[in-house]
């Protein structure tokens, strides 16, 4: 019997099951870090020292970086056909940007 394409696409989403639920996991551990850089970050701005005004300036350049790099890694992903669209690297950058972040916070 010969495989369609359709086939084919059907038993990939059926095995990348397991990958989307890691994805997911990782997920909610990007939210829980992230909530803890927004934290460091609030308690720096709300001290009102020349720290806090270099860390909103940070703050805004990682955004607007963060938006360019993750848009690039969609648009590979998406030449590259993956239908997740790179999702799992997008947010393992993410994670390793925010766990950064908040060691260089808590120091």
């Amino acid at each position: 019997m010969m495989t369609t394409s359709k086939d084919t696409m059907m038993s990939k989403s059926n095995t990348g099951f397991g990958n989307w639920a890691a994805m997911a996991m990782q997920g909610t551990m990007l939210a829980i870090e992230s909530q803890q850089v927004i934290a460091l970050r609030l308690t720096k701005l709300a001290l009102g020292t020349p720290d806090g005004g270099r860390e909103a300036e940070l703050m805004v350049t990682e955004k607007v970086q963060a938006m360019v790099d993750s848009g690039h890694m969609m648009f590979t992903a998406a030449l590259g056909g993956h239908a997740d669209m790179g999702a799992e690297k997008i947010i393992k950058h993410y994670r390793t940007t925010v766990r950064a972040n908040r060691h260089r916070l808590s120091q």
